[in-house]
């Protein structure tokens, strides 16, 4: 039995599941169009590799400051319905009845905000979740800040290490699939490297160092 992890937003799924909550949220009437102009122009700096994930979490969650972590859960499923499974790749749910047919175990690892991760991996039928999460106030609410270590570029490997640790896993012939270039420090530290429907930088990176590379389709 290996250990296999997945990047989730543009690796298992067809999207950005961060981006995509924002769209919600003004479906909702929860945010207003700027909010999803603005939360693009942080995107793109996230494929700049010049993101600041804290400043992103705290503009994604201003629109919830007034509604309970009770009442956010509480949208999920119909967030999960009409946006995130649709979007699976077809290739993402084969691979992954194949894995655990084998008896490998699943470990989603991601720079998404953990309650969005949860409730895709959840659909999934996937328990096993590593993913940024966030300070609550006592009463109930998310402050808008990161809580301990946000898994995003090299936060990603330090955060896979102490669930191992907490898990008594190894590495050993485990694989990461995954997009993008900002996890290029996650990929260098498993012996498989999978690059999956790679952005520009990481598919380079692929080649330049013999990585398997996969490109799926919805």
């Amino acid at each position: 039995m290996a250990l296999v992890i997945f990047d989730l937003d543009e690796t298992l799924l067809a999207g950005d599941s961060s981006s995509l909550f924002c769209h919600f949220l003004v479906e909702q009437g929860l945010a207003d169009q700027p909010f999803i102009v603005k939360e693009q122009q942080l995107m793109a700096l996230y494929s700049q590799q010049q993101l600041s994930m804290d400043d992103y979490i705290a503009f994604q969650l201003s629109p919830l400051a007034s509604i309970s972590v009770a009442d956010i859960e509480a949208l999920l499923p119909t967030f999960v319905a009409n946006y995130i499974a649709p979007r699976f790749y077809p290739e993402a749910l084969e691979l992954i009845a194949q894995l655990r047919a084998q008896g490998d175990r699943i470990l989603v690892i991601s720079a998404t905000a953990a309650f969005i991760v949860r409730a895709a991996c959840q659909h999934l039928g996937i328990d096993d979740v590593i993913a940024i999460e966030l300070e609550e106030s006592e009463a109930g609410y998310y402050t808008g800040q990161i809580r301990g270590i946000p898994s995003y570029r090299e936060g990603k490997v330090t955060r896979l290490k102490a669930w191992l640790n907490r898990q008594n896993e190894t590495l050993e012939n485990a694989a990461f699939y995954s997009d993008s270039i900002n996890d290029l420090p996650l990929l260098e530290a498993v012996p498989h490297p999978i690059a999956t429907n790679p952005d520009d930088l990481l598919k380079q990176t692929a080649i330049e160092r013999t990585w398997q590379t996969l490109t799926w389709t919805c």
